[in-house]
Formats: structure tokens, sequence, C-alpha cells
């Protein structure tokens, strides 16, 4: 399940070990140990049970507490180990050093002070030759496709080459990647390396230790260029390790590596690649992603051991400063904007009950479609058919059309064959889809179930990617919880149903409060008829993290409730920036919910900046709900960007006999004195403070209303074909404008 936190203060203590929630050994990947800072990924690896033969004790070390490491004769000796080791040559342990070429070049390329000259071929040499100190070790080394062992390429280079050096000498690309990332790989040969093999994740056989076989020296023509590389830097010792196809020769590469950190007392820094996707291999990655970390956790069998790792995963990220959640300058409270993405699958591919019960995946497909609630309540802020995860339903209007031919030939499919596993994949693999037809921005993302074009995409498994980082581990919790129960209750009574047309009421009422809460109360009163206790006041804390109560004011017998509501944001068309071209995303409009209790519906009216507020009914006959959508800010790249902004927003109740207004309130965007805050809220408290400042129980209209102009105005609004319920004040400056003056 995919977690993100966003970067906190600097902090002194080290950030979360991930040993501590995987449990058991663990072998270390990534650029450095501050991930805050880091520009690659880290990773830690737990073993399973029948990868108990490989103890990792030697890169379990504190590597943190180790920087005595000064020079590279270090990283030479370790790269000698693992040759002898296989039983190569040494000539094999190849030193690589920086390019002074690519400093002489940039130095030319400096336009002040007196014009360089440029040097001749004879000088450049010269200071290419002069550099002889070595900043890291390679052993080329792949493994042989034929299963008889490793093989080290014999790499030929045209750079260095002399009677002394037939092999020439690995010069280092600029930058400060590790040197793994760097090597010179298309000096080696003029023809391109073989395509590596990609392991079927379905055949998963016994780990098999390794033989001591000696590895064989390679032509690097018909060979890979992969290699070992080892390197210091901030005084710790560094192995980069080279990609391989199976499990076994990943494990095998790291015993080695692991026996030569022994021989020689050092811990070390495993980074380079991933090992390959294996189901008997449990994962747990960091990754830096503007404004978070992205933390991708092990699977889970059990709801008990994932409370545990989500607890110490919070626990660990507080001790490190960073947050689960952030505040806007105007004190709006908001998750960190990274996913709380639920993978759901087996413990193998071929154990996954979505392949082996494909229903059950058109089922929960179902489900959500008929629920807008479950795609709403639970993510972030950005929604709509060009965010990150949209429904199926937003977007193309013939999706559904042709997802109900999709899952009709599913159904058919498993009925008259064994149901083929690829066959689940190339019907809905279209229509799991946004706008563009990316298939990995999709609420429901099949990518990883069974891709029959990639190994890596045969994985059994769907990401649920509509639920935002809750600010506490219960929530999170909450949402897996309410997954597994659906899960559960679906696998034993498919779903079958149509799919509902909710036209604009889709991106209407349902981005009401009132009308997602009511659908949530119907998601759980189904899980409770089927035996499963879920609880409905368990989601009471999304509702107010969600939809923050604004305020309430008390008109005689009336009371009117302010609230937050969802606003669909726009992704705009190109436009030209200094890097290039962006995609700006049109965040000025908001939206609110009034809801009005005691209201009289043949006397009263209530208008919002003299608009009628087109009020709906419930199914409590004295509650009315209604959306009030505003320009809350006014850039110049949005839609209309010549709109000015509504705010202040100012609420009368209108009584319709006399059209006098018997009381309001007014909502500011910004803070009414017109105070701009400098920097965000340290905490909650502020931030309410804050929004509560935007807040008055008072300024209503003193005057009397026109009743004609108020009736001409609810005339335009019925005849408007917008979603029933919602007051756009854009449209109604606009376009109602323009029709009542004709």
């Amino acid at each position: 399940m995919p977690t993100a936190f966003p970067p906190g203060r600097e902090s002194d203590s080290m950030p979360p070990n991930p040993a501590s929630a995987a449990g058991g050994p663990t072998v270390g990947s990534g650029d450095s140990m501050t991930p805050s800072v880091s520009p690659l990924p880290q990773v830690a690896v737990t073993q399973g049970e029948s990868a108990a033969e490989y103890r990792l004790a030697a890169l379990n070390t504190d590597v943190a507490k180790s920087n005595s490491v000064t020079d590279a004769d270090q990283a030479r000796a370790l790269v000698v180990h693992i040759a002898e080791g296989l039983g190569l040559p040494l000539t094999q342990v190849r030193p690589a050093f920086e390019d002074p070429l690519a400093r002489i070049a940039a130095k030319m390329r400096l336009p002040e002070g007196d014009p360089i000259s440029e040097p001749d071929a004879a000088l450049l040499a010269r200071l290419d030759a002069e550099i002889t100190e070595p900043v890291a070790y390679v052993l080329p080394l792949y493994r042989r496709e034929d299963g008889a062992g490793w093989a080290s390429a014999e790499w030929r280079l045209r750079r260095g080459r002399s009677d002394t050096a037939p092999l020439g000498r690995i010069v280092l690309t600029e930058g400060d990647s590790p040197a793994g990332l760097r090597l010179p790989l298309d000096s080696i040969s003029w023809r391109r390396p073989p395509a590596r093999p990609e392991h079927d994740p379905f055949v998963l056989g016994p780990l098999l230790q390794r033989g001591d076989e000696p590895a064989t020296v390679e032509p690097p023509d018909w060979s890979p260029t992969t290699a070992l590389v080892a390197e210091v830097h901030s005084g710790r010792l560094h192995v980069f390790l080279p990609p391989v196809s199976e499990l076994d020769d990943f494990l095998d590469l790291v015993h080695r590596v692991e026996l030569a950190a022994a021989a020689l007392g050092e811990p070390v820094v495993l980074e380079g690649y991933a090992p390959p996707a294996d189901a008997r291999l449990h994962t747990f990655s960091i990754t830096p992603d503007p404004g978070v970390l992205e933390v991708n956790v092990r699977p889970t069998v059990s709801f008990a051991e994932q409370t545990e790792l989500l607890a110490t995963l919070y626990e660990q990220a507080r001790l490190a400063r960073l947050g689960t959640e952030c505040f806007d300058v105007d004190g709006a409270h908001g998750g960190t904007g990274g996913g709380n993405h639920i993978t759901l699958g087996g413990e193998t591919p071929a154990r996954s009950p979505l392949l082996r019960r494909p229903d059950l995946l058109v089922s929960l497909i179902t489900y959500w479609q008929r629920h807008p609630a479950l795609s709403y309540v639970f993510s972030g802020r950005f929604i709509g058919p060009t965010s990150q995860a949209p429904r199926v339903d937003e977007g193309r209007e013939e999706t559904l059309y042709e997802l109900e031919i999709a899952f009709a030939e599913i159904d058919r499919l498993s009925r008259d064959s064994a149901g083929l596993p690829w066959q689940v994949d190339r019907a809905l693999r279209h229509l799991l889809t946004d706008l563009t037809g990316n298939t990995h921005r999709a609420e429901f993302c099949i990518d990883k179930l069974y891709n029959p074009e990639s190994a890596r995409g045969r994985m059994g498994l769907v990401e649920l990617r509509g639920f935002e980082m809750p600010p506490h581990f219960r929530m999170a919790m909450v949402q897996s919880l309410l997954v597994r129960a659906l899960v559960a209750m679906l696998w034993e009574k498919p779903l079958r149903a149509k799919l509902i047309r909710h036209g604009a009421n889709l991106h209407g009422r349902y981005l009401l409060p009132h009308f997602l809460l009511a659908d949530l109360a119907e998601v759980v009163a189904e899980l409770r008829a089927h035996g499963i206790g879920f609880e409905l006041s368990w989601l009471d804390p999304f509702t107010e993290f969600r939809f923050p109560r604004i305020g309430t004011v008390v008109l005689g017998t009336v009371e009117v409730e302010l609230r937050g509501a969802i606003e669909p944001w726009n992704t705009l068309g190109e436009q030209t920036v200094a890097t290039g071209t962006a995609r700006y995303v049109d965040s000025s409009v908001e939206r609110l919910q009034v809801r009005v209790v005691g209201a009289d519906r043949g006397r009263h009216v209530l208008t919002c900046n003299g608009w009628p507020v087109p009020l709906l009914a419930t199914d409590q006959t004295d509650v009315q709900v209604a959306g009030v959508r505003y320009r809350a800010w006014q850039p110049p790249n949005s839609l209309h960007p010549s709109i000015t902004v509504d705010a202040p927003l100012i609420f009368d109740l209108i009584d319709a006999e006399t059209g006098l207004s018997r009381g309001g309130c007014t909502y500011h965007v910004v803070h009414p004195g017109g105070l701009a805050y400098e920097t965000p809220p340290v905490n909650a408290v502020v931030a309410q403070s804050r929004r509560n400042r935007r807040f008055e129980a008072a300024g209503h209209s003193a005057t009397r209303l026109d009743l004609g102009e108020l009736r001409a105005k609810m005339s335009a609004q019925f005849a408007d074909s917008g979603a029933r319920g919602i007051l756009d004040l854009r449209r109604a400056r606009t376009v109602w404008t323009t029709f009542s003056d004709r």
C-alpha cells in the first residue's frame, strides 16, 4: 500500500528504519542514508521463510556509524574478493575515473575573464592521462542464459588504449549519481547489448543455493553491459548491484557481497538495481516525490499484521519529523497530496483472487461506480477527469456503454472456458484509463494484473488509487477495513447490476457532503445486512476532515450551516513556461454546501450575493441542502481569467412575502480585515483560528429585495442545464444575466 509523507524540518535523528516495520533481515539500498535529500529511491528487502539460508548479518550493520573509509583501496579489495570467489582473473577488475575533459569543456564555456584558448589534441591527451586516481572499481558481470553460472565481459574501450593498456580505461560520464549509473556503456561495443529475459512471476520454485562454478570471460559484442561497481562515498563503502532476472541470482550476488564485506570487516551500503519482482521477496521502498516521500510497504496477509505495520510506519515518520497533513496559508486543513493506494492480490500471482475469480473485479468496479462516495470521501482535493485517479465514468461518455459489453464478455469467457488470465486484461485495459489513455492514472489500475506483454505486469494485482493519505494511521486502517469488508462481501455475493448514468449529479449533488454521507450509509447498511459489523460512526473523522464545518447561524426557527464541499479541478491547456511547456491545474473555483433546517419552502428563500440558492429536499422533511460554486481566486492562468472573485459570500434568508432579509451570514475567502498571512499555520489550532475568522454570523442585506427580480433570477436558474441543487455564481453573473437582459 503506497503511502506518502511530506518532508518536514531537518532532523538530527535517523529516518524511519525499514527493518522495524518489515521485520527480519534486510538489505538496504539507496543513494544515501538521508532519504529527504536523496535523488534515488531507498529500498529495503525482507527475506521470506524460503530464503532463510541467506543470512545477511554483515549487511545489517548500522552503516551510518561507519564513516572510516577514506580511499578507493577498500573498494578495490572488495571487488577483488568477489572476482576471486567467482574464479575470474583480476584483469576483469577495472578502475573507473572521473572525466577531466568534461571539466575543461565546462571551463571553456565560462564567459567571464580573458577568453580561454582552445587546447590542442596533444594537451587533451596529456591531461587525460594525468588522471591516475580511480574513484570506483568495476567488475563486468551478468548471468549466463544457459544457467551455467556467471560471466564477465571483457570491455574494450577506445579511450586511454595503448600498448600497455590494451583494454583502455573506464571514464565515467558527468554527474553526481553513483558510479554504476555513469558507466560509458555506449563505448563498449558497436552492437546493442542483448535484451535480458524476464522472469515469469507465475513460475515459482524453491530458492536454490548457487554453486561455486567458476565464471567465464566473454567477448563484449554479445554480452550484456551490466557490472558490479564499488566506490567510497561520504566515508562509506557503496556497492552498486547490476540488474538480474532471477531472484536466485540476486540472492547469490548479495551473498557474495556479504562474504567480501565480512572478509574486509567493513559494512557496505547496497545501491543500484532492486531485486526482480518475486512473490517470495518482500520489499519496502522510500522514493522522494515533489513535496512528499512515497513509502511502498510490503504486502500483508491479515488486518492485524497491517495494523502493526502502519502503526510503526506512522510512528517512525513522526520521530523523523515528517508530517501526514498540511495546512494552507488561509488555514485550510488537508492531506499531504500523496496517495494511500491500496493494492489487492494474492500471496503469489497464481493465487490472486482477482485472476481466479474475474467476477470479483467486475463486482468491485460496478460497486464503486454505483456509489460515488467511495471515490470522493477518501480522495484528495484534486478530483475529476484529469486527476491522478479519475472514476471510470468521468470523462468519456461512451465508457460505461463499452464497459457493460466488456463485463458481459468477461462473464461469457469465464463460463465457456477456463478463463485465461490475459482475457481480463484485454477486456478492461483500454477502458480503465484517463482521458489521454494512460492506464496507470485510473481509479482501478490493472497495470500489474496480467499484462501478457510484460512479466512485471503479470503480478495478479489491482491498485485502488483513489485514496489519499489520511492524517492518522487509524483512519488509514478504517479505509483498509472498508475495502476488506467490501471484498469479502462481493466474493461471497458477486454484484451483477447495471452501471448507473449519474449524469450531472456526479459532479453535482455527489460532491456535497450530505448526499455523500447518505451514500456511505447505504454502503454500510449493505455490509451489515451481509453480516459484517462495520459501523458508520467509524467514518465520522473523514467527514470532519474532508468537509469541515465553516459556521452556523440561527435565524429564529431556521438554522443555516455552511460546510466545505468538493470542487473538481480542471487541467488547462499547454502553456509556454521558462523550462518549456506546462499544463496548470485550475483551483481558483471552490464549492461549499448550504444546509438549511426548519425553513418554510413556501415562504423562505435563501440567497447568496443576491442569487437564490436552489435548495433540494432530503429524506428529512425539515432539511434542505444546496451547493454554491464561487470564484475564490483570480489567477491569470485559469478558466475565464476575466471573471472576478465572488467573495465575500453574503447569505440572506429572505421572507418571500415582504422581501426583507430575516438575517444571514458572511463567508470570506481571505481574512476579512485584509490581513495577509506570511507563513502557513504551525498546527491545527492556529489553522482552525484562521478559518473561524473568515466566517461572520452577520452581514446580511439591510434593504428590501425586489421580489420580481428575485423571481426572474429563479426562472433563469430553473431554465439552465446545469446540475440541480448547485448555484454557480460565475454562471449567474454571466450566462443568466445575459438571458435576463434579453
